[in-house]
């Protein structure tokens, strides 16, 4: 077998993300909290960038270019291109030139009247040092990511899903739940019972003991867990003032056991955790701060705007630019300042069309969801990325980023955007696909209405599922006859004939 030497010569194109829309990808995830975190690091690391303080602030859902020089036109073509890539999935983006390099006009300021989403330093010269993404997406985990990780695992429905987040935010750093349930249901459009049932589903997440209202509750729920929740137990959790008081007597008399039981059930107690969410990040502490507000006005409609103080707001110092371009000498230093004045200019359109995004999502959920806002949790509609996506012309995963930490003040309270998304089972017609929600209440109307000869399989479900024109799979009707804790047919023949 011969062996030879060659050289070939190939032309192709690869996949590869520019710095700038790599950044631009992340920031669209950041919250608000984090998102004033990489200004703020941006704000020291650029001498060009200067915080904007002016008091007159443009309209949130207006928002209108600065004047345009030679160098700004340029950018935005630029920049208009990236945005292009960010609608498309990432794996989708070519590689790009970075911004211009030429002169900026000496006076004037450009401004981001109330920008969020930055994609900052990393003109294609990398001549900066990298931004520590990681630095400001905490390694930690707060209280309410924890609890809301549980909750993607809970196998709720929609409806529960929504109340369940809803109580978890008004959940403090120690773990307690800080709500008026009656208020809460009342807000949300449901009765306070089935709200109690979604709080005992939660209050049995980890740590134990957590979205208890009360200190009683909370050591209640631990010793639940250790199986020492006896009645002796009970009384004493009923009568903790007299255990701070130690009115061993008192206690031994209500409780009905002796003075040496009353001393082991303390000691019982005082190894219990009085605050299970100390444990986490301090991130819980902080309020949550709504990135858009949703108001009712008069004549029925909703108003959506962005939160301004949420927005940071930034702008380029040309008359520094100007000054500094002349005194600049060696081509490292004219390098440097044309490298800020790029990733400046960047920096204050991607916080102009961040904030653009977010609005444009939002009133499009608004729309979407507007029987929710009106009546309450019970008439969430199926809503996917895909629909939002395509309403306001989008890619779906530039939505997806957008959703994803991104709080609604309400007047039904406050939610993470993408608690309105839920999955929707299409019809077998031409009519409206049916929220997953719909189908489960469905199915158990169906098996509550059984009989000793009338017991449906999961494949008979599917069958009259279809003659309500639903299209399921098999395994789909399983897996929510299972989620509403029914048994199989097999199992409620068995029952029914017990019973008989």
């Amino acid at each position: 077998m011969a062996f030879s030497q060659r050289l070939d010569l190939r032309q192709g194109q690869s996949l590869v993300m520019t710095p700038q829309l790599q950044q631009a990808i992340k920031l669209l995830q950041l919250s608000n909290i984090e998102l004033a975190a990489y200004v703020e690091q941006e704000l020291e690391r650029n001498p060009l960038l200067q915080r904007d303080d002016s008091e007159n602030e443009p309209e949130t859902s207006d928002y209108s270019d600065a004047g345009e020089n030679d160098y700004d036109k340029r950018d935005n073509e630029e920049f208009a291109n990236a945005q292009n890539n960010l609608d498309a999935p990432s794996e989708d983006a070519y590689e790009s030139d970075g911004p211009s390099e030429s002169a900026i006009a000496a006076h004037g300021s450009s401004s981001a009247g109330s920008g969020a989403g930055a994609t900052g330093q990393g003109s294609g010269r990398g001549g900066g040092e990298d931004v520590d993404f990681e630095s400001i997406l905490s390694s930690e985990k707060s209280l309410r990511e924890h609890l809301k990780d549980q909750l993607a695992m809970a196998g709720l429905n929609e409806v529960d899903q929504l109340i369940a987040a809803q109580l978890i935010d008004e959940t403090d750093e120690g773990g307690y739940l800080r709500a008026d349930l009656d208020q809460t249901a009342e807000m949300l459009g449901v009765d306070t019972e089935h709200l109690m049932g979604v709080l005992t589903i939660c209050q049995g997440f980890e740590p134990t003991g957590v979205m208890a209202r009360s200190i009683e509750e909370c050591l209640a729920l631990q010793l639940g867990e250790l199986n020492r929740l006896d009645p002796a137990m009970q009384t004493l959790l009923e009568n903790l003032h007299l255990v701070a008081k130690h009115d061993l007597h008192g206690l031994a008399h209500i409780c009905g056991v002796d003075r040496a039981d009353v001393l082991d059930m303390i000691t019982e107690i005082k190894a219990l955790t009085p605050r299970p969410g100390a444990a986490f990040a301090g991130d819980a502490a902080q309020a949550v701060v709504p990135d858009v507000f949703i108001r009712e006005l008069p004549y029925g409609a909703f108003g959506v705007e962005l939160n301004s103080d949420t927005l940071p707001r930034v702008l380029m110092d040309r008359t520094y630019y100007g000054e500094v371009s002349k005194v600049a000498k060696r081509d490292q230093e004219k390098e440097f300042i044309e490298e800020c004045a790029a990733n400046a200019n960047w920096l204050i359109k991607s916080l102009d069309q961040r904030a653009r995004t977010i609005l444009k999502v939002s009133q499009e959920v608004v729309r979407q969801q507007d029987a929710f806002f009106v009546h309450g949790v019970a008439h969430l509609r199926p809503l996917n990325l895909k629909t939002v996506a395509d309403a306001i012309g989008m890619h779906e995963s530039t939505v997806s980023r957008v959703t994803s930490n991104k709080y609604m003040s309400s007047p039904r309270g406050m939610f993470e955007l993408k608690y309105f998304f839920s999955a929707a089972i299409p019809s077998t017609g031409e009519g409206e696909a049916h929220s997953a929600e719909a189908v489960r209440h469905r199915i158990k109307s169906l098996i509550e209405s059984e009989t000793l000869d009338t017991v449906l399989s999961d494949d008979q479900l599917v069958d009259e599922l279809r003659g309500f024109g639903i299209d399921i799979a098999r395994r789909t009707v399983a897996k929510y006859r299972e989620s509403l804790r029914i048994p199989s047919s097999v199992q409620r023949r068995r029952a029914m004939r017990q019973s008989a």
